[in-house]
């Protein structure tokens, strides 16, 4: 079955590019002219097309709002296609995996601007709160819109967070908003949001946020066999030295101008964190700690310049420290330091040739530096120079969207803590030119159905971590290279006048190769430090399913439902000279990909009231690409229930509402040795003003 369907996607994309099986043994997304947006006064407009050429998968709005989610991790976990690893707890480490494509594949954006880690390549998403978010997007490939920075075309796939930005009703010029959140875990989490309108042109807006809890949770440790069934052990403790004290601030403000906009942000966020640690060795508590500062200021501009031409600037200024430390004496005593920086420029311009026909030219430069009191430890400098020249056209009822990126990398290195009279040797550089292709067809004039397609080729580069880390870093790395061959279908329909108002069917068939792949998973106790594992050559063969549907019920009743199922096979097909642990790995699935997983997301709403239920289900999978017994990881699910209600007193409206996560009191880990929370709760308060 999967060689049929590998045979079926390669003959499709053959029209885009060539395949060499040799590897395997070794806008309408309309043209938005910023001139057209009209804005009423004291009110912020975002404009989008209508419809994309490669649709995102989106969470907005109520749907948002309706999910038990304290961070942006949290939420992905209902987009089909993407596995989130989560160590356990209000402060354990969150990254996001898309399509099985490895993390560093994965670019992140805050407000239409790239968060950067260029030491280890992983964007912590349990640091950012929901409190403060407005949107969540996830594209596979890049955005279906040509008029952005270079930077966007130069991931896998792409999530797209946007914070919440001010909006007026036309008798305010001030919004007020605070809430507070208590709970299991000792949880203390109060947060303030302020907005002001100083004009109908210039409006502005404060949010902060406290978080304080003691992370302590009871947890059930059992592991079974597979195969026998047999009981390996099972016991019971608390979950120690899990503690997070963190502070959040953000600030922007937010203009329009004459056929334009623009809009500055900055953004600090700084915590001490407990490192739990993995249970091995009969080991429960870790003392290992961890301290993070991340502020960046960044901004954005936007103009139409003449009839059919429009420029994009964006700018970002990034300032991180991270701070590890293992007071244990009895392992290793560590307390490291490290400092990154990033400067970023762009410039966007789009020309719409003909109503039908566009054209944008990108040009972006990245300069990081990365420095750290690690011994041995060269300081790293990377330019990144970026160009990409893409179209986008629309012919009777196919739309198509191509795009060629440029990539020029330089690095230097300085001594930094070698040892006087030793050699620090950079990266070579590296130039690389790939493109992607996007193309979709509305076969019927009538139905809302539409087919599309695309193949993408792109790279990341080996992070500072992959290449300098003491005694670890290899200048020597490759890239790691993808290609994605991608087909699906979209179905929505509209009946106002039936029960089932509306629904929609979307689904994905892909197939990805990966070359050089590398895994990054932490090594040891401590989360900062990666182990850098190459597969050389990985195959993903799999398919994602979203389904949505919105139901009117009598007595004035909604209900909204989600369903997402995921099926990959991901497998390493990587050469290793030792011939016994080839036949062991070769052709099995990569480590922690299930071969099934899915969420459903509902919520009924009766007036004021609102009763929402999520579930999850991640199933069997493994720990290493030998899929033996001892690497064995059982399925696991949850489920989770809130519920809210809304109040108004004169000018004040109110939220009550509460939390019921893992309500069935499952004991699973998502990965090895990291126990998750058992039942917990969460009470929050929000009033507005």
């Amino acid at each position: 079955m999967s060689n049929a369907l590998k045979t079926l996607l390669i003959a499709f994309f053959a029209f885009f590019g060539r395949y060499s099986y040799a590897q395997h043994s070794r806008k309408d997304a309309a043209r938005i002219d910023t001139g057209r947006i009209k804005t009423l006064p004291g009110v912020t407009v975002s404009a989008t097309p209508f419809r994309e050429v490669i649709p995102s998968q989106k969470l907005s709005g109520e749907k948002l709002k309706s999910l038990n989610s304290y961070s942006v991790a949290d939420a992905i976990r209902y987009f089909a296609g993407v596995q989130v690893k989560d160590y356990g707890g209000i402060g354990g480490l969150k990254t996001v995996d898309m399509r099985s494509m490895g993390t560093n594949h994965m670019g992140v954006f805050y407000d239409g601007i790239q968060l950067g880690n260029a030491q280890n390549g992983q964007i912590d998403l349990g640091k950012f709160s929901m409190d403060n978010i407005e949107s969540i997007s996830l594209y596979n490939g890049q955005k279906s819109d040509i008029f952005q920075p270079a930077r966007d075309f130069s991931s896998s796939g792409t999530i797209y967070i946007r914070s919440r930005r001010p909006a007026f009703d036309s008798a305010k010029t001030t919004n007020v908003k605070a809430v507070y959140k208590t709970g299991s875990f000792d949880l203390i989490n109060p947060s303030l949001l302020l907005e002001h309108k100083f004009t109908d042109s210039l409006a502005a807006s404060f949010s902060g946020e406290y978080v304080n809890s003691s992370g302590r949770y009871p947890f059930r440790y059992r592991r079974v066999l597979s195969g026998t069934r047999k009981t390996a052990w099972d016991t019971t403790a608390t979950r120690e030295n899990g503690d997070i004290n963190a502070q959040r601030l953000e600030a922007g403000l937010f203009g329009n101008i004459t056929r334009g906009y623009w809009n500055v942000k900055t953004y600090f966020y700084n915590s001490e964190r407990g490192i739990p640690g993995a249970i091995v060795n009969n080991v429960w508590l870790r003392s290992q700690r961890q301290w993070d500062r991340n502020f960046f200021l960044q901004g954005s501009f936007q103009k139409n310049i003449l009839s059919g031409y429009d420029i994009q600037v964006n700018a970002k200024y990034a300032n991180d420290f991270m701070r590890f430390l293992n007071p244990d004496t009895t392992l290793l005593y560590i307390d490291n330091k490290f400092y990154q920086k990033e400067w970023y420029a762009s410039l966007a311009n789009k020309y719409n040739l003909t109503q039908k026909i566009s054209i944008n030219l990108s040009t972006d430069f990245q300069y990081n530096t990365l420095t750290a009191n690690l011994d041995g430890f060269v300081f790293p400098k990377r330019l990144t120079s970026l160009v990409a020249l893409a179209g986008a056209a629309e012919f009777w009822k196919v739309k198509l969207q191509a795009s060629l990126l440029a990539t020029f990398i330089k690095e230097e290195v300085s001594a930094g803590n070698t040892v006087t009279g030793e050699a620090a040797v950079s990266a070579p550089s590296k130039k690389e030119l790939t493109p992607a292709f996007f193309v979709s067809f509305k076969p019927f004039p009538k139905a809302d159905f539409n087919v599309r397609a695309f193949y993408k080729n792109i790279f990341r580069m080996p992070t500072f971590n992959d290449l300098y880390y003491t005694d670890i870093g290899n200048i020597n790395l490759n890239p790691e290279y993808t290609h994605q061959y991608n087909i699906g279908f979209a179905y929505r329909k509209i009946s106002p006048e039936s029960v089932l108002r509306e629904w929609q069917l979307s689904s994905d068939f892909y197939f990805n190769q990966v070359t050089d792949k590398i895994v990054a998973v932490p090594k040891g106790s401590g989360m900062y430090r990666w182990m850098m594992v190459n597969y050389g050559y990985v195959e993903i063969i799999g398919t994602d399913m979203v389904a949505d549907m919105a139901f009117a019920l009598p007595a004035d009743l909604g209900l909204n439902v989600r369903v997402t199922y995921t099926y990959q096979k991901a497998q390493d097909f990587a050469i290793r000279k030792n011939i016994e642990l080839q036949k062991m790995t070769w052709g099995g699935q990569i480590p922690y990909i299930p071969w099934h997983s899915g969420s459903i997301i509902s919520s009924v709403q009766y007036k004021s009231w609102r009763l929402n239920y999520s579930f999850i289900y991640v199933g069997e999978r493994y720990t290493n690409s030998a899929n033996i017994r001892e690497n064995y990881e059982q399925p696991w699910y949850t489920s989770d229930l809130s519920a809210s209600k809304d109040l108004t007193y004169k000018r004040f409206r109110f939220r009550i509402a509460g939390e019921l996560n893992n309500a069935l009191n499952q004991d699973y880990d998502v990965v090895q040795n990291y126990p998750m929370p058992k039942r917990n709760y969460k009470i929050i308060l929000s009033v507005e003003l």
